[in-house]
């Protein structure tokens, strides 16, 4: 050997360049540096693979630790074999040589996988699974999340026997056990059906376990579930009805899925009968509407399919005698099923809450046309309702058991059902008063009067210890004698059956509980006046007044003051007024206008004019605002009828200060009108004149016009320009306010106020338009009446022919006009036709006053 390798080292230094000697004395001198040695092989990398490979062995062997050297030699020899066939010796050859680096670098995990993934590219199975294990054993512990998941992606190729794979996760699950689930998958894709049925159910039963794909514990049951429902002859380690209930316990929002997959499991294993019954305890367990639509839609589905295929096998005549007779049996099973389903519905709201009574008396009408049954379900409901727990009235449901029984001529029974019903401890008072009128009535209806009367006078008995109406820690019956609605009854009963005294007491009693409402005062007062007892019915109003305020009380009043004045009309008139003074002190205005127009008709019928003048004014301030005006009329035209119309003058003074604006402008014309009748002009200019200051010319045409009439009418030129005077003024007033409100608008939109100063400009033209058409108004009269001798009345020329047409007024007022003339009105009294002579006049030096001495003295200065 010695001399082998000398002819060798003879030969390579007999083919060496001068830079390889140069790096050969370089590794000769350091044959334990790494560096020298990659150097060498960088500069042999264009060289034969066989000399470049050959420095590399030279390197491992001198260094046989170095992870570069061996890394690099490595992936040297990969890629030289890239792109060959595997079964070729030079795959063999790298092995070789990875099983060399590893007797060295056997804790190095990245020379195992390199390893792990070359042989994985080779496809052989049982050498890469040898060494995925030497590896294992190989490296520590804290490496093996490396090497596993190199693994899992071997056993996952194509031609790994389905046995190793399974082996090969139950190991890794060992390590990690939280990847189950990626098991389970796994099982699932290659038909392991039974092992995934049992892995999954140990991690549904687990509470520590987490899912990684973040599944909830109800969706693995439900998978779980699905599996068992459909494999039914490929899981045969569990027992999936027990697992299906155990999960339909648990989940409680997901029963109906749960037994419908129960159900399934017994289809598809072919025990029909089986699954018939899983549903019929369904129908007969779930506790909610969804649940119970979805089992019940499913069994639906189940039994149709059923008779389908029992259908089609008839009209092929393929069906045996066994089978016809199983089709009848089917089909009649399906049309109870479909009839009966209402009744299954109900079932499950009473098993949702069975303390609803209207849910009972539901199923007592499904079951209508079979008493047994119905008399069955109301005892039923009767046990399980909590009268503190009802939902509804339960007094409801004993009076529906009892009418049962009556309708089935069982009276006996329904007075029992009754009886019951008195002594139970209801939730209100109002039903135990509603079981003691249903009570008498049907003993009224069957005749029993005598026994109605009696139940009456034990409902109203009261106990040995009272207690408060609404007391509601003490019991119904201790309370039911206080009940309205029981002694209206009883107030009745006596009415129609009873005597006067025994009706009179009732009422009485009724009073003294302080139970009465008004209607009962007026029903008690109706029956007194019907038995001619007219003093003690005024009475009963009088209690009734006595017990309650406005507003409840005006009723009362009304109906009193009537009857009482059509029973004495103007006999006791002065009792009379004594009624009607106590109900107008303190009556709401609301209430006052028809107790006030009752006072004064009284008043007018039976007593004096003057006091319903009176009353009626009184009557304008007691009611409301809107109804003030009408009012107003009705005192107008009454004082007219009686005192004549010079007696309104001071009525129409009141509501022009009482009302409203848009009342007073009616009322101003009205009296305008009044006073023009009367021949007071100068009256009714005042009030045309007081009115204007309300009345915006843009709005209020009608009232200038009626103005514009009047002065053509009863004026002259001169109040005509008066009229016109005062409409521009008023005009000016409201624009102000129409440009305040402008000046507001500002602040908020520019667009708004260009519209509101344009609308108010169009506003302007519009008057000024009309005080032009009424300026050419008054010279077009002035012409015509030139030219037919009708001219306008002159205060100064034609004075005696006024106070010869005059008519005398003895209740004229003096009104003083005070008004200053315009100037333009007095150019044309002179005639001046608008020329005016301008005078100069010295100013006296008193209006100067200190001022003028101030000037003199710096004038003084200056010079």
């Amino acid at each position: 050997m010695g001399e082998q390798s000398a002819e060798e080292e003879e030969e390579t230094t007999l083919t060496l360049t001068e830079q390889e000697y140069a790096y050969e004395e370089e590794i000769i001198r350091n044959p334990y540096v790494v560096k020298g040695w990659l150097r060498y092989a960088e500069f042999k990398r264009a060289a034969p693979p066989a000399k470049l490979n050959m420095v590399y062995e030279r390197a491992v062997k001198q260094l046989p630790g170095s992870y570069k050297l061996w890394m690099s030699y490595l992936r040297l020899r990969k890629q030289q074999i890239r792109g060959r066939c595997v079964t070729e010796t030079a795959y063999e050859d790298v092995n070789n040589t990875f099983e060399r680096s590893l007797v060295f670098m056997f804790k190095m995990p990245r020379i195992w996988l390199e390893y792990l993934r070359f042989l994985m590219d080779q496809k052989k199975v049982t050498r890469c699974r040898h060494a995925f294990d030497r590896a294992l054993r190989a490296l520590p512990v804290t490496q093996h999340v490396r090497v596993w998941k190199l693994y899992l992606q071997f056993i996952q190729q194509p031609g790994v026997p389905t046995e190793t794979t399974l082996r090969v996760w139950r190991r890794y699950l060992k390590l990690v056990p939280n990847d189950a689930e990626e098991y389970i998958d796994f099982l699932v894709k290659t038909g392991c059906l039974d092992e995934a049925v049992s892995r999954l159910a140990e991690l549904v039963n687990d509470p520590k376990f987490e899912s990684k794909k973040g599944k909830s514990k109800f969706q693995m049951w439900s998978f779980l579930c699905d599996l068992l429902s459909k494999h039914p002859f490929q899981v045969t380690s569990l027992d999936a009805e027990a697992i299906i209930r155990q999960g339909i316990s648990r989940f409680t929002d997901q029963r109906g899925t749960l037994w419908c997959a129960l159900a399934d499991y017994y289809i598809r294993a072919g025990l029909f009968d089986r699954a018939r019954d899983i549903y019929m305890e369904a129908v007969h367990v779930v506790v909610t509407v969804r649940d119970f639509t979805q089992v019940f839609d499913a069994y639906v589905v189940f039994e149709e399919s059923l008779i389908k295929h029992l259908l089609t096998k008839q009209e092929n005549n393929d069906l045996t005698e066994t089978q016809s007779l199983q089709l009848e049996l089917m089909l009649t099973r399906f049309e109870e099923m479909i009839l009966k389903r209402p009744l299954y519905l109900n079932s499950v709201l009473l098993r949702q809450n069975p303390h609803n009574v209207a849910d009972w008396m539901q199923r007592a009408e499904l079951l209508e046309s079979k008493p047994l049954k119905v008399i069955k379900t109301y005892r039923k409901a009767i046990e399980a309702v909590d009268p503190k727990q009802a939902v509804g009235k339960f007094s409801e449901l004993f009076v529906k058991f009892a009418k049962f029984y009556l309708e089935q001529k069982h009276i006996d029974e329904a007075r029992m059902v009754f009886e019951k019903a008195t002594e139970i401890p209801f939730k209100q008072v109002e039903e135990l008063a509603n079981i003691w009128c249903e009570y008498a009535e049907m003993e009224i209806n069957l005749g029993q009067h005598g026994r109605a009367m009696k139940l009456m006078q034990r409902a109203t008995t009261p106990p040995a210890r009272k207690a408060a109406f609404f007391d509601s820690n003490e019991p119904p019956q201790n309370r039911v004698y206080r009940s309205l609605k029981i002694w209206s009854l009883y107030a009745d009963l006596e009415e129609s059956m009873g005597t006067f005294r025994t009706a009179k007491a009732v009422y009485d009693a009724i009073i003294d509980l302080r139970i009465a409402t008004p209607q009962i005062i007026m029903n008690y007062a109706t029956f007194l006046e019907e038995n001619n007892y007219f003093e003690d019915s005024f009475k009963a109003y009088e209690k009734g007044i006595s017990l309650f305020k406005w507003p409840h009380v005006y009723e009362i009043w009304n109906t009193y003051l009537t009857k009482f004045i059509t029973r004495y009309q103007g006999k006791k008139l002065e009792r009379t007024r004594d009624l009607f003074e106590q109900c107008v002190e303190g009556i709401p205005k609301e209430f006052a206008k028809n107790i006030f127009l009752l006072y004064a008709k009284m008043e007018e019928d039976y007593g004096m004019s003057r006091h319903a003048m009176a009353i009626l004014d009184r009557a304008t301030m007691a009611v409301k605002p809107e109804e003030q005006f009408e009012v107003f009329e009705i005192y107008l035209k009454k004082a007219a009828d009686y005192f004549g119309l010079t007696h309104c003058r001071e009525i129409y003074e009141k509501a022009i200060d009482v009302l409203t604006d848009d009342g007073s402008k009616v009322m101003c014309l009205r009296f305008a009108e009044l006073e023009t009748k009367l021949g007071e002009v100068d009256r009714a200019r005042a009030i045309y004149a007081h009115c204007s200051q309300m009345c915006d010319p843009r709005n209020s045409i009608d009232f200038w016009s009626s103005w514009k009439n009047f002065e053509v009418k009863h004026g002259n030129e001169d109040t005509l320009r008066e009229m016109l005077r005062i409409k521009r003024s008023v005009q000016a007033t409201f624009n102000t306010k129409v440009n305040y409100i402008t000046s507001q608008l500002l602040e908020k939109s520019a667009d708004g106020v260009e519209n509101v100063q344009t609308d108010a400009q169009n506003d302007d033209d519009a008057v000024n338009n009309n005080e032009m058409s009424d300026e050419k108004a008054v010279g077009q009269s002035n012409s015509s009446a030139a030219k037919e001798n009708i001219m306008f009345v002159s205060s100064s020329t034609n004075e005696k022919l006024l106070s010869d047409q005059r008519v005398v007024n003895p209740n004229e007022m003096n009104l003083d006009d005070s008004d200053e003339e315009m100037p333009g009105d007095a150019d044309e009294k002179s005639g001046n036709d608008g020329k005016f002579e301008v005078v100069k006049r010295d100013v006296p030096a008193s209006v100067f006053g200190s001022l003028l001495t101030n000037q003199g003295e710096k004038k003084e200065t200056q010079k």
